[in-house]
């Protein structure tokens, strides 16, 4: 963290249905809605400062959603990874996607990764994706793979890209006040915000509002 700005801000990117519902569109043009607004506001908190941007985009609870709205959002998110690509390299930025591959078919896991292979060297900034994402699950997966004794270190760095650091702040937008799951090792220590917004309604001056409110947060680290 430098200047009040955090190193690694993460988003609960929420109320894409009901931002859709509300307005007599269909469900799925809130999801389209939604990601497109993952990219904008990633650059926009990469120009000013942050090094990580991660988007809790679909759960692994989320396959209990109609089997409709669970193949749309696989072909979208196919989509946005391909074309963010092309995006991420020419802002230099890394583009990741966190989360298990267990149930998605190969042209999605194709496509995470060529994402990850062809923008590994950019410096100026992670996207993170958290996609077919489970805080648990995560976990169980870093603790199946350390060897020996269990410790904090082992742990940390046996997760889901483990070069990302703790969040500094989580953004839940709708309302909602809950984590659901988000990123729980790394959010040990983050600072919390909720935003009474769709996250469709998020425009740029409420991102900007989002990072004086960390600025103004007395972060003690339990001191």
């Amino acid at each position: 963290m430098a200047d009040g700005i955090p190193t690694h801000l993460g988003f609960i990117v929420d109320g894409n249905r009901r931002w859709a519902k509300e307005r007599g569109l269909p469900t799925l043009e809130g999801h389209r809605k939604g990601m497109d607004l993952v990219e904008k506001v990633a650059e926009k908190c990469f120009k000013a400062g942050v090094r990580h941007a991660s988007f809790y985009v679909f759960s692994t609870e989320n396959w209990e959603r109609s089997t409709e709205e669970v193949s749309y959002l696989m072909k979208m998110v196919t989509a946005s990874v391909k074309r963010l690509v092309k995006r991420c390299l020419k802002n230099d930025v890394k583009l990741i996607i966190l989360g298990s591959r267990n149930r998605l078919d190969e042209e999605i896991i194709d496509a995470i990764k060529m994402a990850e292979s062809d923008t590994v060297e950019c410096q100026g900034g992670t996207l993170g994706l958290c996609f077919n994402y489970g805080g648990r699950q995560e976990i169980i997966d870093a603790a199946n793979a350390v060897e020996g004794k269990i410790t904090e270190e082992k742990l940390s760095s046996a997760l889901y890209h483990p070069e990302i650091p703790d969040l500094d702040m989580i953004v839940r937008t709708s309302g909602e006040q809950r984590i659901s799951g988000f990123m729980l090792w790394r959010a040990a220590y983050s600072e919390l915000l909720f935003v009474n917004k769709y996250w469709p309604e998020i425009t740029m001056p409420d991102i900007n509002s989002i990072l004086k409110e960390y600025a103004r947060r007395n972060r003690r680290f339990g001191k």
